[in-house]
């Protein structure tokens, strides 16, 4: 059983930076792909990208320019890089562990809380 907890989420300013994290802890080893998504309330989940065991990334192609994902093994963290915000990106951020094929949503079986942007 793996559990995420994400943090980094605040208010920031049109044109500014953040940078989440997702720490995962439990089973760990069985986590093949994580991934991070974003809900606004009353739209549906839209998934920003994801990376597997080897560090291969995917992401979807209106935010692959601004956004980055990268993790830290050792670390049992996932992290998302968000550069250049636009109000357009204020939601809720979801990280989201599973098993390959890390670009497919339905991957995914565990879910964090969730941390909220505000752009």
């Amino acid at each position: 059983h793996v559990q995420l907890v994400e943090s980094g989420g605040e208010s920031v300013q049109a044109g500014g930076s953040l940078r989440l994290s997702c720490v995962a802890s439990g089973a760990t080893q069985d986590i093949g792909c994580m991934g991070w998504f974003r809900q606004v309330p009353g739209l549906e989940r839209e998934g920003i990208g994801s990376i597997d065991s080897d560090g291969i990334t995917t992401y979807a192609d209106s935010l692959k320019a601004r956004f980055t994902i990268s993790r830290d093994n050792a670390k049992s963290t996932l992290y998302l890089q968000m550069n250049n915000l636009k109000p357009e990106d204020t939601a809720m951020y979801y990280c989201a562990a599973g098993r390959p094929p890390c670009a497919l949503a339905t991957s995914y079986q565990t879910r964090g809380q969730g941390t909220q942007v505000t752009v």
